[in-house]
């Protein structure tokens, strides 16, 4: 993992409810240097989350990154959260995260509504299409 990651779960595991993960989240996102609005436009629009959600990865000599953005504040929380997660990787290297997984040990899979965990899927699943056609 990276150290950025590293440093976001060290976080989450002196947090002792919700309520404060769900600050620290926010405050990840605020602090995001999120996708210019510029680019944010439909052809990179994640499919399938509430909110509106633009992602644009890509490689560059073998390494894999994404700028991402979103125009609600947890959302934009969980898209800096997988950034810390995928960026800096190789297309190897990255395909064999399991974003998931690594949500759950956050304690954030089970304390997202719904509809956060279905957008956080397609943001995931965007991922892993790209990296499967790179």
């Amino acid at each position: 993992m990276s150290d950025t990651f590293t440093e976001i779960a060290e976080t989450f595991e002196f947090l002792d409810d919700w309520e404060e993960k769900y600050r620290y989240v926010i405050e990840l996102g605020r602090d995001y240097d999120a996708l210019d609005e510029a680019l944010r436009t439909d052809a990179i629009k994640v499919d399938g989350c509430a909110s509106q959600v633009w992602m644009l990865p890509k490689m560059d000599n073998g390494v894999f990154s994404f700028q991402g953005a979103s125009d609600a504040i947890i959302v934009s929380g969980l898209v800096a959260i997988l950034a810390a997660l995928f960026n800096g990787k190789t297309a190897e290297q990255a395909s064999e995260i399991n974003a998931l997984a690594e949500f759950e040990t956050l304690g954030l899979g089970q304390n997202l509504s719904a509809q956060r965990s279905n957008g956080l899927r397609s943001m995931i699943q965007k991922i892993e299409a790209f990296l499967e056609r790179s």
